[in-house]
């Protein structure tokens, strides 16, 4: 029989310390039949576009995960992911089409699904899901980064370490709103308990995997390890809007 799990979470976006304007979106929820639903957004776009990118998309798979089946499983839970981020991407696509063409308007979506023993991540663009094993102390990248650098690692054109400086390191090669269609990556995986950290490059950029596995392996609450992530961030120079969602679980058989 598999585990149920239950937990706390916490999620928040943070303007940082160089930006104007917050583009970045965070949101976590639960259903009457137990799922949980944490996803972030990072907009991109000027005059306000990168923010009503971001809200644009988190409204409408918040309001699709509020709406979907009780009953939906595996391989039906890919369909209603895919499904929810093309009507995200459809409605920015609509929204540049009416205000003259904006260039460049669109979004970052990273989101993870808990349900019962499985988890099921999707991303496009840079936005990260990490998994940290409490019992190991280990943190894990589960997904990979949708940019023109990481394609040029994948492919030998150069290496980890060229990537760390390489000036085009912020293109990225997908994103919501970018393109008429749009290319999701999805996995469904068995989850065993982990913490679960979505987070935009504001985080990442700024304060490394130890420094995070270090703030999520401390007894504090969920919110204040959320808080924490960020005044690290900000510590560390604050070059970006910072958006965070954590869920914490407590195993019970």
């Amino acid at each position: 029989m598999s585990k149920i799990y239950h937990g706390t979470y916490a999620y928040k976006t943070d303007l940082g310390r160089v930006r104007q304007k917050n583009e970045d979106q965070a949101m976590v929820l639960m259903n009457s039949s137990g799922e949980t639903f944490l996803v972030v957004c990072d907009g991109m776009g000027g005059a306000k576009k990168g923010e009503l990118a971001s809200k644009l998309a988190i409204d409408i798979l918040t309001d699709s995960f509020r709406h979907k089946s009780k009953h939906i499983f595996s391989y039906g839970n890919r369909l209603w992911i895919t499904k929810a981020a093309k009507e995200a991407n459809a409605k920015i696509n609509r929204y540049a089409e009416k205000n003259g063409k904006i260039k460049g308007m669109g979004t970052t979506m990273v989101a993870a699904l808990l349900y019962g023993s499985k988890l099921m991540i999707a991303n496009i663009g840079d936005s990260r899901c990490y998994l940290l094993d409490h019992d190991k102390g280990t943190i894990r990248q589960m997904t990979e980064d949708q940019t023109y650098v990481r394609y040029l690692v994948s492919t030998g054109k150069i290496t980890e370490e060229d990537a760390l400086s390489h000036p085009d390191r912020h293109v990225l090669m997908n994103a919501l709103g970018i393109y008429p269609s749009v290319s999701l990556s999805v996995d469904v995986l068995p989850y065993k308990g982990e913490s679960i950290l979505l987070c935009t490059d504001g985080l990442y950029n700024s304060v490394s995997e130890e420094q995070i596995a270090n703030i999520l392996l401390t007894d504090d609450r969920c919110d204040q390890k959320v808080s924490s992530l960020v005044a690290e961030a900000n510590h560390n120079g604050g070059s970006d809007n910072i958006g965070i969602a954590l869920w914490e679980s407590i195993a019970n058989d």
